[in-house]
């Protein structure tokens, strides 16, 4: 099995899927990923005002589930061919001090994958679907390349994500060199402070629903 057929295995329950050569992989003996993204739904984006909805964090949460389900899939795949492969979920936290940290960072992959790019806001905005999306990875020892050209940055002088951004975590600027332009801290901090009757405060949504980029149906 190619990659081509495992982009028709992983299309069955997902939006996008990518390919590439991961040399910051944890696990030094899987030096190849997958990165798999899932679109948001519009309607449902279109419930959110000023704060997220109850609709907006089941649909969340059943989007981390699919591509929890589809990666662990995948993965299950790969070792059919005779391959290792290591899922990693949707929502993923190292915990103590890193605990705004993920294990594996699934927006590099997908940018290394040609799936998008890293805005201003820190999401990764894809040209299909905007911001509209969640992602998942599977590391793997199977060699795979990337399939698409790398994509360039296109937010250009817009910060409308900066200025709906209730917390303040937006820098309204490109990525530096660490990847880092939001206070993910900051951002978790106000969601648990003022949206703690909605998913225990774990989600928000804010700047996924006004990127300009989503085209809301």
């Amino acid at each position: 099995m190619n990659e081509q057929a495992l982009s028709s295995l992983a299309l069955k329950d997902v939006s996008l899927i990518g390919f590439c050569k991961y040399d910051a992989s944890p696990i030094a003996s899987l030096p190849y990923a997958v990165s798999i993204a899932l679109k948001l739904s519009d309607a449902v984006l279109s419930t959110i005002a000023d704060e997220p909805t109850p609709m907006y964090f089941q649909h969340y949460r059943t989007a981390n589930a699919i591509l929890d389900a589809t990666a662990f899939q995948l993965a299950r795949e790969i070792e059919m061919l005779g391959y290792n492969a290591f899922p990693v979920a949707a929502s993923q936290s190292l915990g103590g001090e890193k605990r705004y940290e993920g294990f594996v960072a699934h927006k590099t992959v997908a940018v290394l994958s040609g799936l998008g790019y890293v805005g201003k806001s820190g999401l990764l905005l894809t040209r299909e679907y905007g911001s509209k999306v969640r992602f998942a990875t599977v590391l793997t020892d199977m060699p795979v390349e990337r399939q698409r050209p790398l994509i360039e940055n296109g937010c250009g002088s817009c910060t409308i994500c900066k200025d709906a951004c209730p917390a303040g975590a937006i820098y309204g600027e490109l990525p530096g060199l660490n990847g880092r332009n939001f206070d993910a801290e900051l951002c978790s901090r106000y969601m648990k402070e003022h949206f703690q009757g909605i998913g225990r405060g774990s989600v928000c949504g804010i700047c996924i629903k006004v990127c300009p980029k989503n085209k809301l149906r």
